[in-house]
């Protein structure tokens, strides 16, 4: 790995945490995988992840060999997922600063909620910048029906649009819907068997790493948090 990979040349000495989350099935934990395996070459990762009993995810990503099993860690909620990355992000937080800690110095640590409703944001407290995923299968009347994640996450990422074909969505017009609600936002509408959409995603996280180095990227809160419903599946 370079040695230039943990320059800092200003701003925060510790890693940049991003924050990933969207609903149950959108593809959160591939998402990850997909960003460490393009990413491990030249940066230094780490990878907590958040299930409500278990640490399903972590073992995904751990069996899938896109980092040593020992950079990727495991928070069981035992509530709603949005209690932990937003609520009391305690019990993460301190999974972070220990996975810091361990593997000094890491670039980037990215952080995976479980999969929640449309109203799901992390804590600014918690993570620097947030990536709000919906995918195709989910309907495309999805991403116009808004909420925090969806209009206010700092990337909304339409995923597996290679699927739109199959579930009769109209993915142009899903992106666009997207880009409306988010006022002209960022939106990286994603398959990971399509290299343009990919180079997308990592260099839009590349460029969020050169601001936090910098110093110019200052976390913002996509809240407030709408009243809690429970319509979404607690897997």
């Amino acid at each position: 790995m370079p040695e230039t990979s943990s320059h800092r040349t200003g701003g925060p000495a510790r890693a940049l945490r991003l924050g990933v989350c969207g609903p149950v099935g959108t593809g959160k934990s591939s998402l990850i995988a997909l960003l460490c395996r393009e990413l491990s070459d030249s940066l230094r990762l780490g990878v907590v992840t958040n299930d409500i009993y278990t640490d399903e995810d972590a073992r995904f990503l751990r069996s899938a060999g896109v980092l040593p099993a020992e950079r990727i860690r495991a928070v069981e909620t035992g509530a709603c997922p949005h209690t932990a990355i937003r609520d009391d992000i305690t019990a993460n937080l301190i999974a972070v600063e220990q996975l810091e800690a361990d593997f000094d110095p890491l670039d980037v640590v990215l952080l995976e909620s479980g999969g929640d409703n449309l109203t799901a944001t992390f804590s600014p407290a918690l993570v620097d910048v947030q990536v709000f995923v919906l995918d195709v299968a989910g309907g495309g009347d999805v991403a116009r029906k808004g909420g925090p994640g969806i209009e206010r996450a700092d990337l909304l990422v339409v995923n597996k649009t290679d699927l739109a074909p199959y579930v009769g969505v109209d993915c142009a017009q899903m992106v666009a819907d997207a880009h409306t609600a988010r006022q002209g936002g960022p939106v990286v509408a994603l398959s990971r068997t399509d290299p343009e959409s990919v180079a997308a995603l990592t260099g839009w996280v590349r460029a969020q790493l050169d601001r936090h180095r910098t110093g110019s990227l200052v976390p913002r809160d996509p809240g407030p948090m709408a009243a809690h419903s429970h319509d979404h599946v607690h897997a």
